[in-house]
């Protein structure tokens, strides 16, 4: 899998693209409009500087290189035309993925191989939408990729083997540590972990128990980690979480979506890939 096209260009697409092509990948960059895609320039100069604090093999000639291999398109058919591997990176909303699917595999290659990055959906949900069932899994990864490299590999009953070695196979030569789940499972590993932590730190916050700040000491200096949970969802973004909460059955969840959408999506403070979230970072 020489030839990657990725769908989607926000914050976890536009870091798969860069990463791929920093090892080598040819990649496709594709969204629904140009003016979408002209963001990428400034995304990729955001990104040099945080491969070069935290890889030892980062130069800026190889990060140069790495742009040079990516190709944006705003084209689909375009974009799909010579994809080995197509990785999608659209909003976490169920009809979203299954449409965007849907166009995707009309106009793919027939060898192509479909992986969804999708946070918390199941790859079942979305399989029949792509016309190719059997080709289709997940393989989800976690913000800033080039660091935080795990890479979750999830089939569902009906995907073809091969294709889960071949997804498997492709991770690890872009630099991640593939795992591969044995049965499907909402929220893979990672999220399944982070999601009950996210959600008590959230309730912390709603009621008022402490500042942001404190909660996030708290947890650093008691267990040890690097980040809190404040942190965690600057690094993650504003987007996935509201997201998220905004559909919960938990009516705290929806107030607390409310919340990063008035006091933070809607004020550009989107978190640390644009420089403020709970936190300022310039």
């Amino acid at each position: 899998m020489e030839n990657l096209t990725v769908l989607g260009t926000g914050v976890l697409g536009s870091q798969i693209a860069f990463q791929a092509a920093y090892q080598g990948k040819e990649v496709v960059a594709y969204d629904l409009t140009d003016e979408i895609l002209a963001k990428l320039t400034d995304r990729w100069e955001y990104l040099k500087p945080l491969y070069l604090r935290d890889l030892p093999d980062a130069t800026p000639e190889k990060l140069d290189a790495a742009i040079s291999r990516i190709r944006a398109s705003s084209d689909l058919a375009d974009a799909l035309k010579d994809a080995d591997l197509v990785i999608e990176a659209v909003p976490e909303v169920l009809q979203i993925k299954r449409d965007t699917w849907s166009k995707a595999g009309a106009l793919a290659p027939s060898h192509t191989v479909f992986a969804t990055n999708s946070s918390t959906l199941l790859p079942s949900d979305i399989a029949d939408a792509t016309g190719r069932p059997e080709k289709f899994l997940a393989l989800h990864f976690a913000n800033e990729v080039w660091r935080q490299n795990i890479g979750e590999v999830m089939g569902h009953a009906g995907t073809d083997p091969q294709s889960v070695d071949a997804v498997a196979t492709f991770a690890e030569e872009i630099g991640m540590v593939p795992v591969k789940l044995k049965k499907e499972q909402p929220g893979y590993i990672v999220n399944s972990l982070l999601i009950p932590f996210m959600t008590a730190a959230s309730k912390l916050f709603l009621h008022d128990v402490a500042d942001v700040a404190e909660i996030d000491k708290t947890w650093r200096i008691a267990t040890g980690s690097p980040f809190g949970p404040f942190e965690i969802y600057d690094i993650i973004g504003m987007e996935t979480p509201y997201t998220l909460n905004a559909q919960s059955e938990d009516p705290e969840m929806r107030e607390f979506a409310q919340i990063l959408k008035r006091d933070f999506i809607d004020k550009g403070r989107m978190g640390r890939g644009t420089g403020k979230g709970f936190y300022d970072y310039e």
